[in-house]
């Protein structure tokens, strides 16, 4: 930090320059004009020295205190601008106020040349020009020179540079830890772990990151988790991250013991791969505490370590083999460096660029991280002049740096606009997923991106900071379930870090703050979340130049203090997840603020009447809150891009829906809530919802059952026609009786999601298959619904082709549905569906679509849709992969000698369903990993295929239970090699109580079974002579009296288990 914590100046100055010569606030206030000038004169002729001074600071100490001292004069100078504009805003707002008497004189008085803020307003402006001048008079003795600034930038052109996972020369290093992970060696232990080690920028996580994507390990493993470690590991942060990488949930409690059981519990029996990335010190990794969850899986299951440490790995007690990633060969390195530097452009057009450009990725040290970062660095100039200028920069040379030169490079060449932007990416702890919305909004909250003389918003002007950053490979961008995601390397996370200063304080583990806290006169950023504070200390108030606050997820912070509103330069605060229920009136007083979170506050029930006085907000988010109406100010905040929520009020205290034509810039989500209190239609007209074209998720909802006139409702929809541009549209609790012709119309071509619910008086749908976008329609309570047909689709004719995009269809809770009617001819209606839902539809029935092609198909209480099938021409689809069935009891199931067609049938789910099924053929699916079998009432047997051993060695998990009928399986037992989880229950096999003893050749073929339970067996004895087989992890008696008594240790029947690392008799474990 100490050769470069004041290189971001450049930066800063231009910001600085910006604000006053743009900035009305000088106009409002008329501060003295002629020192004003001066003071925008002496910055210049200082700005025009920075290039220069920012490099020779690394080798040059005068020069860097030089440049410390202009930081500090900046920083005062820009807090002086912010006095001067918060001050302007106050009494421009009171000037408004209905106490005009009082604020008149007010007003006078400061407007007097006599007053005090005046004189003290132009005092420290003296005192800043005379300290920059001095400043600006010592470039002779510090030898600096005047340069181009970098201020003026275009973005780097787009083009398809190759993902940073593809990493040249890692080929061999990905075959060979594939195999590890694909093969059954463990080492010799249940769960093999394979560690990968190497120094940071080697790739180390982007190589993980490839296998734990790689979609022959995705098909191997039955679920996969990711956790970030880093120097600060904590055995609790590791194992909720694991589970909640694994649950898809997210956990709200601290209790390691809940977290270990759920954790256990969810690995059970199940083939995992989980990645602990970024391992530092394995004195603190409480390993055995955590391989004795592991265990619970499935042999063959797999841990993947990255270290920089190989003495971690040992601690680890890998018992696989130890994987040392070692540097990229030069000419790997140079081929990574050139495809970014390139991109789809050939480089040996550019032969001398070629020769250059070989000699700087020499420097790179075979880093991988070191040739992408400057590839992205070298892309944005393509000439000789740029390449030799970075080549021969000083700052290869430069001494006890801790951070890569080529990283310190990257940030040195980037335009001033972006280097504050960068910088400030410090305030995120590493491996934190960046959200773009969020970034920007910040950056723009402390002042970082400047306002462009074009017709580009500011907001727009930010994405392009963003944006560059991307692809100067500072940030990367990943995806993940077909969304973006953005992170930083843990080495540019470094980098940002010893850049910045101390000017922003992130939370440890903490529950309450030191009131030395408000010693820290200069703190702009403050992140609390997450914390158990449940209250700020007094000090924090008097933090006069904090700009953000962030405490979202204090679950114990319940209110805020009316001093919030000393904090009069906050811009970005962030309440969400929080239980306040109110927000003080002091909140409107902080006249500077953007950013306004309060999302999920599930107590706020109000908002302060004056929040009008927010005049720079820009983000209002209060999606999750309990607000029963909007204070009417709120119209006046014709700023705002981003509103969540609109609450709909029915009295003349809140808002009516017309109010909404204020909002011209709204972007992003949008949710109308309370729309049963709109009585007149032309309201909603007024409102002007289909010109906001920059909204790209429109919500629209009544309340549940408040429908008071069906023919109004009809028409206030009609008027709230969203723009055509719109992308996912929800309509809930909707009270007409018809939908308006917009709704399916084909003008709508960029909507990719659908959702209509709880519309109960609707009797038909819309004509959706006109969306040719459409991915994802869901539908849900349409209680008058009888018929699905033509009107449906758009079309009765051959030619039309429906839904072309459709991936997903959901129809729930459909209690009068009846008929699905089709076109017929040759027209296929959903020709790319590849998930179909039908769930609670009592009364439909016929036959399914034809030639679905669906790969995952869920059918439940729908007991009149029979036959399913009537023959393989009309049946389900050959490349279902998953099929599930719930209260279907009079539906056929497939013909047995279709079964064999259903080559991608993994998982088989039959839950009360299928009566007319007497017996059931193991072995006809050829690739069969899931069969459960419940309720099943008319169910009498299980028989084999022939010739079926290669689909029955796939069997991992069989369920049957519930089928009364059923009295027998297979004699000589189950050929299924690797089933792990076997449960048989309920059923009237054999008289199980009468049973003595267990067939020792029917477990024998159970090479991989887990876990066995054994229930009321009144008469049973013994386990067999050959024992139990070695596979089990878990054996579990209840109410067996006599098999009781012999399975405790030092009886006869112990050393049949004692090889069985989980024991429970009737509910007390032995481990």
């Amino acid at each position: 930090m100490a050769l470069v914590g004041e290189a971001l100046l450049s930066a800063a100055v231009e910001v600085l320059l910006d604000r006053i010569v743009s900035h009305d606030l000088f106009r409002s206030k008329k501060p003295d004009t002629s020192l004003l000038e001066k003071l925008r004169i002496t910055l210049l002729s200082v700005e025009a020295l920075l290039n220069d001074a920012e490099e020779k600071q690394f080798t040059n100490p005068p020069v860097k205190k030089w440049l410390h001292a202009l930081k500090q004069a900046f920083f005062d100078a820009e807090d002086l601008l912010d006095q001067i504009n918060t001050e302007a805003l106050r009494c421009k707002l009171e000037a408004n106020s209905p106490t005009q008497s009082t604020t008149h004189q007010v007003l006078n008085f400061l407007s007097s040349p006599f007053n005090k803020f005046q004189k003290v307003i132009n005092s420290k402006i003296q005192d800043l020009f005379q300290r920059l001048e001095h400043l600006a008079l010592q470039k002779d003795i510090l030898q600096l020179k005047e340069g181009v600034s970098s201020s003026v930038w275009h973005g780097t052109p787009t083009s398809s540079v190759v993902d940073e996972s593809t990493i040249s020369g890692r080929d061999g290093d990905r075959k060979e830890l594939k195999k590890y992970l694909m093969s059954e060696d463990a080492g010799g232990s249940k769960i093999g772990v394979v560690s990968i080690v190497g120094m940071g920028g080697l790739g180390k996580t982007t190589l993980a990151k490839l296998l734990y994507n790689d979609l022959d390990v995705q098909e191997k493993f039955d679920l996969k988790a990711w956790a970030y470690i880093s120097k600060d590991f904590d055995v609790c942060r590791v194992t909720k991250t694991i589970l909640e990488s694994v649950t898809y949930k997210s956990i709200d409690t601290d209790n390691l013991n809940i977290f270990q059981e759920k954790l256990k519990e969810s690995l059970s029996h199940k083939r995992f791969l989980i990645v602990l990335d970024d391992i530092w010190d394995g004195s603190y990794v409480d390993w055995n505490n955590l391989m004795d969850i592991f265990r619970a899986g499935e042999m063959g299951s797999k841990i993947i370590i990255t270290t920089r440490d190989k003495s971690v790995a040992k601690a680890m007690q890998t018992y696989l083999p130890i994987y040392r990633l070692t540097p990229l060969p030069s000419d790997d390195c140079w081929s990574l460096l050139s495809k970014h530097a390139f991109g789809a452009n050939n480089c040996s057009k550019q032969s001398n660029l070629e020769l250059i450009g070989k000699e700087i990725s020499k420097q790179c040290d075979g880093l991988p991280l070191a040739a992408v970062a400057l590839g992205g660095l070298l892309r944005t100039n393509l000439s000789e002049n740029y390449w030799n200028k970075v080549l021969k920069s000083n700052v290869w040379d430069l001494p006890n740096v801790k951070v890569l030169p080529a990283l310190l490079l990257s940030y040195h060449y980037l335009p001033a606009p972006l280097k504050r932007c960068f910088t400030y990416l410090s305030i995120f702890p590493k491996n934190y997923r960046l959200e773009k919305d969020m970034v920007v909004r910040l950056w723009i909250a402390e002042g970082l991106v400047c306002q462009s003389k074009s017709d580009k918003t500011i907001e727009e002007i930010g994405d392009e900071y963003f944006d560059e950053l991307v692809s100067r490979s500072l940030i990367h961008r990943g995806s993940r379930s077909g969304q973006a995601i953005f992170e930083m390397h843990d080495l540019i996370n470094d980098l940002a870090t010893m850049i910045s200063s101390s000017y922003c304080l992130r939370h440890a583990h903490i529950t309450e703050l030191p009131d030395s806290l408000g010693n820290l006169i200069y703190l702009r950023y403050l992140d609390l979340s997450r914390t158990k504070i449940q209250k700020l200390p007094d000090a924090t108030y008097k933090l006069y130049n904090m700009q953000t606050l962030l405490l979202s997820n204090c679950r114990l912070l319940t209110k805020l203090p009316e001093d919030i509103g000393n904090l009069i330069y906050l811009r970005y605060l962030d309440l969400s997840y929080t239980k306040i229920q109110r927000l003080p009136d002091a909140t409107c007083k902080l006249y500077n603020m953007q950013t306004l979170l309060l999302s999920y506050c599930q107590l706020l029930t109000e908002l302060p009447e004056d929040i009008g006085n927010l005049v720079n907000l820009q983000h209002l988010n209060i999606r999750g809150t309990n607000l029963k109406k909007m204070p009417i100010q709120i119209a006046t905040l014709q700023n705002l891009h981003t509103l969540s929520d609109f609450v709909i009020s029915k009295t003349p205290d809140g808002l009516t829906v017309r109010e909404l034509k204020n909002f011209s810039r709204l972007r992003g989500q949008l949710s109308i809530l309370k729309l049963q209190n709109v009585t007149d239609p032309s309201e909603a007209a007024q409102a002007n919802l289909k010109k906001k074209d920059q909204i790209d998720s429109l919500a629209l909802e009544w309340d549940c059952g408040m429908t008071e006139n069906t023919q109004i409702e009809r028409l206030v929809l009609e008027q709230l026609q969203p723009p055509i541009n719109l992308k996912e549209l929800s309509i809930r609790f909707y009270g007409g009786s018809s939908f308006p012709n917009w709704l399916g119309d084909s003008s709508f071509g960029n909507m990719v999601s659908l959702c209509i619910m709880h519309c109960y008086y609707c009797w038909s749908l819309p004509p959706l298959g006109r969306l040719v976008s459409l991915k994802r329609l869901y539908i849900c309570g349409m209680k008058s619904v009888k018929t699905v047909g033509t009107e449906f689709y758009g079309s009765n004719s051959t030619s039309f082709q429906p839904f072309p995009s459709l991936e997903t269809l959901s129809f729930r809770r459909m209690p009068e549905w009846e008929e699905w009617n089709l076109i017929g001819g040759t027209t296929i209606e959903f020709p790319r569906l590849s998930k179909l839902f039908l769930n609670d539809c009592p009364k439909l029935k016929g036959t399914l679509p034809n030639n679905l092609p669906s790969i995952s198909f869920e059918l439940s209480d729908c007991p009149l849709l029979v036959p399913m099938v009537s023959s393989l021409r009309d049946g389900l689809p050959t490349t279902l992969q998953s099929l599930t069935l719930h209260d279907c009891e009079k539906l056929e199931f497939l013909p047995h000698d279709s079964l064999h067609n259903y080559t991608s049938l993994k998982n088989l789910e039959m839950h009360r369903s299928c009566y007319s099924l007497t017996s059931f053929t193991l072995g006809c699916l050829p690739v069969l990993e899931n069969l459960e079998i419940s309720g099943c009432k008319n169910l009498k047997s299980i028989s084999f295929a022939e010739n079926a051993s290669q689909s029955l060695s796939l069997l991992r998990h069989l369920v049957i239970e519930d089928c009364p009928e059923l009295d027998s399986l297979p004699e000589g037992g189950l050929p299924t090699p690797n089933l792990i989880d076997l449960m048989v229950s309920n059923c009237e096999i054999y008289n199980l109580c009468d049973i003595k003893s267990l067939d020792g050749k029917w477990l024998q073929h159970l090479t991989s079974l887990k876990e066995l339970h054994i229930e009321n067996a009144q008469q049973l004895e013994s386990l067999p002579e050959e024992g139990l087989p070695s596979s089990l992890s878990k054996f579990t008696i209840w109410t067996c009296p006599l098999l009781e008594a012999s399975c405790v240790k030092g009886e006869k029947e112990w050393p049949k288990i004692s090889h069985i690392p989980y024991i429970t008799i009737n509910g007390e474990t032995n481990t």
